[in-house]
């Protein structure tokens, strides 16, 4: 009866690009890790590649394909400075998976430290309290019950009602808004969806309660995969300013490493899955500055780039000459024989 259960019990993931498949590869084989006996289910949209498909379906149960959801609320979004969080309004597709009787939902820059099956005998709507603001749950984990009246009428507030971030967390907590006040029993302990950055806890009971870590939630616009790997070493290197755990980190590129990466399509176009999937132990000439490359290019895109260093415009144009410059043809000697048509 209870194998039975569990055909009917899922945790639930989405993933709307190839990137964040990476980590919800890595999510599915942190949840196998610690035997999990629910069903594993991906939400995934058309800008995930038949490649990486492919790869899903190998760890997932179930892999099934929804629209792409936009909240369109820039105004709300820039507050959050995530105008990227649109997206996921994608994630109450989950409501419509209407085969499981009851389920959890667990972003894809999450990692399961420990058994969590025991959620699946909570009540909907059952989250653990946001660092940020305690009184909101954190979407990043929640268990509800697939129901499409929910859907029906997740979507029509949001249309009707802007959501407080402009995303999904915001619908959810002014949907569900007697969690805070209603039934304490819907209150997740927090070891259920601990956010890998210290600095956003309550730093004594961070180490306190260390061990008792069920679930990490890599928040914020770094991820585990943006950060240099040592391939040689074996080791994460923690970009600086992130304030991510070196140990949630390690454990996330172990998992990755052994379970995923293997796996993933060397064909690959360039970016960073095509990079990834190239890497090996032993390091081919150029990979770590192909690590570095990566590390740049995120602190780019955060406006933290080294202008008195590698990228000074001295060393920009340095490069740009080497890209543009034809190859001088080499001195032929006059004692070189002519070359033969044979």
């Amino acid at each position: 009866m209870g194998e039975n259960r569990g055909q009917h019990e899922a945790f639930v993931t989405l993933a709307t690009n190839d990137t964040y498949s990476l980590g919800a590869l890595v999510l599915a084989n942190s949840l196998r890790r610690v035997g999990t006996t629910k069903q594993l289910v991906i939400m995934i949209t058309s800008g995930v590649s038949p490649s990486m498909r492919d790869q899903l379906a190998a760890v997932y149960n179930e892999v099934t394909e929804v629209n792409l959801l936009d909240s369109s609320d820039s105004s709300n979004l820039e507050l959050l400075g995530r105008p990227d969080l649109g997206v996921t309004f994608t994630k109450l597709h989950c409501w419509r998976l209407k085969q499981y009787k009851k389920c959890v939902f667990m972003d894809a820059d999450t990692l399961v430290i420990k058994n969590i099956d025991d959620l699946l005998d909570r009540e909907e709507l059952s989250a653990a309290p946001d660092a940020g603001w305690p009184d909101c749950f954190n979407s990043g984990v929640f268990v509800y019950v697939p129901s499409e009246q929910t859907y029906k009428s997740l979507l029509t507030m949001a249309v009707s009602t802007s959501s407080f971030d402009g995303g999904d967390q915001g619908l959810l907590n002014m949907y569900f808004n007697k969690w805070s006040t209603e039934d304490i029993a819907k209150h997740l302990p927090f070891t259920y969806n601990v956010v890998s950055q210290a600095f956003y806890s309550y730093l004594p009971a961070f180490k306190q309660f260390f061990d008792n870590i069920k679930v990490v939630h890599f928040i914020g616009q770094v991820k585990p995969w943006h950060h240099a790997y040592n391939s040689q070493s074996g080791q994460v290197t923690v970009l600086q300013g992130t304030g991510h755990s070196q140990e949630f980190l390690q454990l996330w590129w172990n998992i990755f490493m052994s379970t995923v990466q293997p796996k993933l399509d060397t064909a690959m176009k360039s970016g960073l899955v095509g990079d990834l999937a190239k890497m090996h132990m032993d390091v081919p000439e150029g990979a770590a500055s192909m690590r570095d490359d990566r590390e740049r290019k995120l602190q780019w895109e955060q406006g933290q780039a080294d202008y008195m260093g590698v990228d000074s415009f001295d060393n920009i144009k340095a490069k740009l000459d080497e890209k543009i410059t034809p190859a001088q043809p080499k001195a032929v000697s006059k004692d070189t024989p002519a070359p033969t048509t044979e």
